[in-house]
């Protein structure tokens, strides 16, 4: 084979530098600027004068044009009659918009409060319903049928649930209870489909019978609330019904004309004067149907689940309405009946009238007159006989005594809630009563009379409503809203005498949550710290504290926000006690994450306070000691995220020294955590760094032998690590710090062992679960270790160039993938390091270290081991394109003619014209050597000329060249 010879050219960087750099011209804006406005000059025929205007310039307007808008008018008419009859449905969504903005955001709906309801109030016993079994005579009429055969024919339908078309089911599971009632919704909407209407009247009567019956009195409020969607399902239905009918076309264009103005638009701002006939009358037959229920409760369901309609029938029909039934519940004996009853007929009224204040007001005062029924002979037996204690049976009435109150305190005048008290106070201050109040009205309000609530909480009798829930209710407001400044103190004292002597640790600390929030809010760490005492001492005896944990971490979540000073936190002799309680390990990370991403969120500077320092630390190292071997991956991440976030925030200033003790004693603690391990790396050559700013490069022997300690801290510390990828990188980094710091002897060390590792560098590797190819990353790594190897001094007792020589070694031995390049590109990346290291003056240098330039000063001898190193690696590039078919000769150019660029294309700009003028014209040159022939046009045949580059071409040089001549030198 012909040798191949290398001289490296010659260069300044310098003057290439200059070269390289754009013209500065001066450029003139008199004549264009970017925001100037664009000038047309119109040119008129010869004799007429030119003219010029802008290009915002207006057009004269067209009259008719501005008149009609270039709108036929018929076609607005035409618009107008298509936009009523659409389908109320479509416009549901804009009319549930427009209520919402009506009563506004600040009201919480219904649907908030059904889930709590639902999972709050459950039962273990059976429950029993009764289910509608159908007839024949429920299906539709055939068209045909005579009127009077469709009355007489719906009336029996209606009598038929009276003689047993119904079948009573016993002993249901609240699941299966749940499920019936689902059976049934459903059923009603596929009875309304079918056009059985009076068959879906059927369901909804039986369903609003079951809202009578009390039998497991502790799932009424549940029962309530699924019932009620039924309700709710049917009164839409109902109102979308007679809503559609009001849309009919008029059979004359001329009514249509005259009407136009009231009927245009049909949307929810309509009279009852806009409606039709046939719509009053079928709301009129409803309203009839629904007269002729014979039990109480469900007619007063059912007629409240039409309230909206109607505003078909007369404008006052709702007010008039809404008077009649909430005197009609007076009726119901029953008061947790009467009382959901009225919750109802509220929610309905809030949707449909919320400016209706009186009705709303007149059934809570109805309601505070008949709540000494609940202490009447007949509710008290019903409660013997279900075995239910006069608590629990209070707390039922929760749900609806909030939701009435919350509907009268609606954007009511403070006025108001003065008003309540002292009807609360008539009772004998009753304490269910007066916990609704609080709850429901604004919590500035309330905080204002706070100590009124509490003088009255006082006079409360215990015996039925416990007063510490009195005082949970009190301290919700408070958390939301400031007391007067001056009762602050008085309010906390005579709070948690009450809550320190509950004897429940399950209400001790449901009530003391929520008092922490004010503590924190008003008071300085020792109030907080006394808190933090208190429940220590309640929550520790028979380890109540496992059975409080949602709790106890709100508590924690309710002091950080308020401490941002973690010096103070820490500081507060029951905080880390408080935190032992939490013995679960999960519970106990998560609150260990809770600190630590308030202290990253809001510590501004670095600390070295020991308090601090020594609290967080015993923090991260109980995050560190959750992981195990079934620890996810993501959650690794995030406890390292935190960790990392706290090393940062670390800082000891110009004590570098204490600054590498806490990486030592960090890496020590976190060592199961690998990116830990990698920042504590950084955080040390970044000490280094900082070592060299300081002493400016002219390190002295106590900061040499510093930065000596921090290079043996990551060389000792990276082979623990398990991504090879990382431990290459580090090494490499590493190197480059002690090379800065003129540690040679550690940075020979470092750049070694980096070259020893990578025959251990597997073929694929794991990223993100998918297994991917290693090479480009290898190809990465080996190009930036290129790069560092021009500073690199040679060792003294080693041979010339002996790190490059390892490298290139290992990169032959290095089992590549099949069909590969990567180990040609290698050998073509090298030769700009060898060419540079060939060079009078090197391209860069680092300060106060000799490199070979140095060293050598240019050694004939040191030039000849270059160009010799060089023709071996264009030997072992030639040696494998000649391997290669015509087809893999192409692909290997497209892949390494960028590599190729930097190299060589300097060195044959006229060679590489030839050859692509050449093949630009269509001429075929053949070179023919060793019985090959080398057609340069059929191998660049899928390059397309204009986007053929230099280097593709260069690489064929190197091989043509070769194969062609025997002596070809490269200058």
């Amino acid at each position: 084979m012909a040798s191949v010879q290398w001289h490296s050219r010659a260069r300044k960087y310098e003057g290439e530098l200059q070269m390289c750099r754009l013209e500065v011209s001066a450029v003139d804006f008199s004549d264009y600027h970017p925001l100037k406005a664009i000038t047309v000059h119109l040119h008129g025929r010869k004799g007429s004068t030119s003219s010029s205007s802008s290009s915002s310039s207006s057009v004269a307007p067209d009259p008719l044009s501005s008149m009609l808008d270039g709108t036929d008018p018929l076609s607005l008419f035409a618009a107008a009659s298509e936009t009523p009859t659409l389908p109320h449905s479509i416009s549901l969504g804009r009319k549930r918009r427009e209520k919402e903005e009506e009563v506004g955001s600040d009201f919480e709906p219904w649907s908030s409060k059904r889930g709590e309801i639902l999972s709050r109030f459950t039962t273990t016993e059976k429950l029993s319903i009764n289910l509608f079994m159908g007839s024949d005579k429920s299906k539709a009429s055939s068209p045909s049928s005579a009127v009077s055969e469709k009355v007489r024919t719906r009336l029996e339908e209606l009598d038929d649930l009276e003689e047993g078309s119904q079948r009573e089911l016993l002993n249901l599971s609240q699941q299966d209870y749940v499920n019936r009632i689902e059976e049934l919704n459903q059923s009603l909407k596929e009875a309304w489909g079918s056009d059985q209407k009076v068959k879906a009247l059927k369901i909804v009567i039986q369903c609003s019978k079951l809202l009578s019956d009390t039998s497991v009195i502790q799932f009424y409020p549940s029962k309530f609330v699924l019932i009620t969607d039924i309700l709710d399902t049917f009164g839409g239905l109902v109102y979308d019904r007679i809503w559609s009918m009001c849309h009919i076309l008029l059979p004359s264009l001329w009514h249509f004309l005259k009407l136009i103005s009231s009927l245009m638009w049909f949307s929810e701002s309509f009279s009852a004067d806009d409606v039709n006939d046939t719509a009053k009358e079928t709301c009129l037959n409803w309203f009839f149907k629904i007269a002729s229920i014979r039990e109480l409760v469900p007619r007063l369901y059912v007629e409240a689940a039409l309230l909206k309609c109607n505003r078909f029938l007369t404008n006052s029909g709702i007010q008039e309405t809404l008077q009649r039934l909430t005197a009609m519940i007076r009726g119901i004996g029953d008061p947790l009946v009467a009382v959901y009853t009225r919750a109802y007929l509220c929610r309905v009224g809030m949707e449909v009238a919320p400016h209706l204040k009186d009705s709303l007001n007149k059934n809570f005062f109805d309601l505070l007159a008949s709540f000494r029924q609940i202490h009447g002979e007949s509710v008290q037996n019903q409660l013997a006989q279900q075995r239910v204690e006069i608590p629990i049976y209070l707390t039922l009435y929760s749900p609806a005594i909030h939701w009435i109150l919350q509907c009268v305190a609606y954007r009511a005048p403070e006025v108001l809630l003065t008003e309540m008290m002292d009807r609360c106070k008539k009772l004998g201050n009753n304490a269910l009563l007066l916990n609704s109040v609080m709850w429901a009205f604004r919590a500035e309000f309330v905080a204002m009379r706070a100590t009124d609530f509490i003088g009255m909480i006082k006079d409360c009798d215990e015996a039925g409503f416990p007063k510490h829930l009195l005082f949970a209710s009190l301290g919700r407001s408070l958390s939301c809203a400031d007391p007067p400044e001056s009762e602050r103190l008085s309010i906390l004292n005579e709070a948690w005498k009450v809550v320190t002597k509950v004897r429940s640790p399950r209400d001790y600390i449901n009530c003391a949550e929520i008092w922490v929030e004010f503590t924190c809010r008003h008071f300085t760490k020792r109030e907080v710290n006394t808190v933090l005492a208190d429940i220590i001492k309640h929550m520790t005896p028979d380890r109540a504290f496992e059975d409080a944990y949602p709790q106890l971490q709100s508590v924690i979540k309710k002091i950080l926000p308020h401490f941002h000073d973690f010096s103070v936190l820490f500081s507060m002799e029951k905080f880390l006690p408080f935190l032992d309680m939490f013995q679960k390990d999960s519970v106990r990370v998560e609150v260990c994450k809770s600190i630590m991403e308030v202290f990253i969120k809001h510590q501004q500077e670095a600390t070295r306070d020991p308090v601090i320092l020594n609290a967080l630390l015993h923090i991260c190292k109980t995050m560190h000691d959750s992981v195990n071997a079934l620890t996810l991956d993501d959650e690794k991440r995030s406890l390292s995220l935190l960790i990392n976030g706290f090393i940062r925030m670390v800082s000891f200033g110009r004590d570098f020294e204490q600054q590498l003790s806490f990486c030592v004693e960090a890496r020590a603690t976190f060592c199961n955590l690998e990116p830990v391990i990698i920042h504590l790396i950084h955080t040390v050559n970044q000490l280094a760094m900082e070592t060299r700013c300081v002493m400016k490069g002219n390190h002295s022997r106590k900061t040499a032998a510093f930065v000596r300690a921090c290079a043996a801290y990551s060389f000792i510390t990276i082979p623990s690590l398990t991504s090879i990828f990382s431990r290459l990188n580090l090494y490499l980094l590493s190197g480059q710090v002690a090379l800065a710091n003129q540690c040679l002897s550690q940075a020979d060390a470092f750049l070694k062992a980096a070259v020893s590792l990578l025959p251990e560098v597997p073929r694929t590797i794991s990223i993100e679960g998918k297994q991917r190819s290693s090479e480009p990353f290898l190809l990465d790594f080996i190009n930036n270790f290129l790069s560092t190897l021009l500073v690199v001094p040679d060792h003294p007792e080693q041979g010339v160039l002996y790190l490059v020589r390892g490298l290139l070694n290992m990169v032959q031995d290095y089992t590549w993938e099949d069909n590969s390049d990567a180990k040609i590109r290698v050998y073509i990346s090298a030769l700009p390091l060898l060419a540079a290291m060939s060079q009078e003056s090197y391209l860069y240098t680092i300060p106060k270290v000799d490199s070979n330039e140095t060293l050598y000063g240019g050694d004939p001898k040191f030039i000849a081991e270059i160009n010799k190193l060089c023709e071996t690696l264009i030997a072992q590039v030639l040696d494998h394109l000649k391997g290669l078919g015509r087809d893999e000769v192409r692909y290997c150019v497209s892949k390494c003619s960028w590599t190729l660029k930097g190299v060589l294309l300097c060195s044959f700009t006229n060679i590489c014209c030839c050859f692509q003028r050449a093949v630009l014209n269509g001429k075929k040159i053949i070179f023919q050597q060793n019985k090959k022939n080398w057609d340069i046009s059929i191998l660049f045949k899928s390059f397309h000329p204009p986007a053929l580059n230099a280097s593709s071409f260069l690489l064929f040089i190197i091989f043509l060249m070769h194969s062609c001549c025997s002596n070809t030198h490269f200058t």
